[in-house]
């Protein structure tokens, strides 16, 4: 197997090399030969999984989710660390050793990946970080993926091992009036869904407060400045982010074109949701890159049937009812300039700022999509990422 995988992966490495200048890494990226390495690694693995995929061997996806995994960490002396299941949901609780003067916050973390890649040990570092650095609770969910697990399967995981945590909350020494979510990307979709689906509910603490890092919050304009800026731009492509949406949303990625596009939303419906989800909402400064207007294909009905889904708050949170964000809790958003989900955040910071809901934004200038997971990626790391790690340790030390 080994003389099988030595050729096939000299092969992907060629095919990488020969792409990589096709992809846009701007000047300003945080650490671009870095991500350059890093991109390398990405499309390499994806090349050699297309090679194992046609003879046989496993699939792509499988060998993706694979080599996404990372090594395995040893004990960490500062912290307790037991995986369990939550309604049979998989989770990772991390419990700080040190003594305690009175009980923690407790932080249910939600991986990110696209809602097709992502673990508790791809995440292990940075929810260590997490419970180590703010004295926390953390509860790392590990939620099912898509394309096996169509939504609502993630939206609902989370959720379900959310109110399990909190109905059980005394039990991890955590203070009830100090639960937070959070999550990175899909991750950060999802807390943002779950901080909206318990607005209201009587019978369990109220949130203090939700971590959104890049979150993907909408799914009707993939033409927004940021798209159209940062397309090319790793970690997370245009295109890619559409699949990952429709990946998630149908186990399939028909009619990405189509999506791209625009032709998916019907024009009366594009224009109700315009007041939230339009390049008129985003700062003049963000736009100096190189923004052209966009004007949306003929809408096609039948590729509406396919995708109406879109339009639900509980897979796209941006287009939440008025009645249900201004009683969202305090809420962190952290953005970054390269980054193709720059606008949703932005977007989303102003419809809760727009409704009295207090925001603390911080905007990474050199940061790219994924880059808090690379604060310490195999032996080196980004210093734009731990910043950015760094400043939602601060928030929560501030709640």
């Amino acid at each position: 197997l080994l003389l099988l995988l030595l050729p096939l992966a000299a092969l992907a490495l060629a095919t990488v090399l020969l792409g990589l200048p096709s992809y846009d890494i701007p000047p300003g990226v945080n650490q671009p030969a870095k991500l350059r390495l890093v991109l390398a690694v990405l499309l390499g693995t994806a090349a050699l999984g297309r090679i194992l995929e046609k003879t046989g061997l496993c699939s792509q996806l499988t060998f993706g989710r694979y080599v996404r995994q990372g090594r395995k960490l040893g004990v960490d002396p500062k912290l307790f660390i037991q995986d369990l299941q939550f309604n049979e949901v998989p989770v990772r609780v991390y419990q700080p050793k040190a003594t305690s003067d009175g009980r923690r916050r407790g932080i249910i973390f939600f991986h990110g990946g696209g809602w097709v890649f992502g673990s508790l040990d791809t995440y292990e570092k940075v929810c260590r970080y997490i419970s180590r650095e703010s004295e926390s609770v953390v509860v790392s969910v590990q939620y099912r993926l898509a394309p096996e697990h169509k939504y609502p399967a993630a939206y609902e995981d989370c959720l379900s091992a959310t109110i399990l945590f909190m109905k059980n909350i005394e039990h991890y020494g955590v203070d009830p009036a100090h639960v937070i979510v959070c999550g990175d990307s899909a991750g950060g979709n999802l807390a943002a869904a779950v901080s909206q689906t318990l607005v209201g509910r009587s019978d369990l603490p109220k949130l203090r407060a939700q971590i959104l890092i890049y979150p993907g919050l909408q799914a009707l304009d993939f033409n927004l400045p940021s798209y159209q800026q940062n397309r090319g731009v790793p970690l997370l492509f245009r295109e890619r982010a559409a699949f990952f949406a429709l990946q998630y949303l149908n186990g399939h990625a028909l009619h990405m074109q189509e999506v791209l596009e625009g032709s998916h939303i019907p024009p009366d419906m594009r224009l109700k949701y315009s007041k939230w989800v339009s390049p008129d909402n985003i700062p003049e400064k963000f736009k100096v890159r190189g923004v052209k207007p966009f004007r949306p294909t003929d809408f096609i009905a039948e590729v509406y049937e396919t995708v109406k889904r879109f339009c639900e708050p509980n897979l796209c949170p941006l287009l939440a009812e008025d009645a249900v964000v201004h009683q969202l809790p305090e809420s962190f958003i952290l953005t970054c300039e390269y980054d193709v989900l720059r606008d949703d955040g932005l977007l989303y910071k102003k419809r809760l700022e727009d409704n009295g809901v207090r925001v603390t934004w911080y905007h990474l200038e050199d940061g790219f999509h994924g880059i808090i997971s690379l604060f310490d990626y195999c032996g080196f790391s980004f210093p734009s990422g731990k910043r950015g790690l760094d400043s939602v340790v601060n928030f929560l030390k501030s709640l």
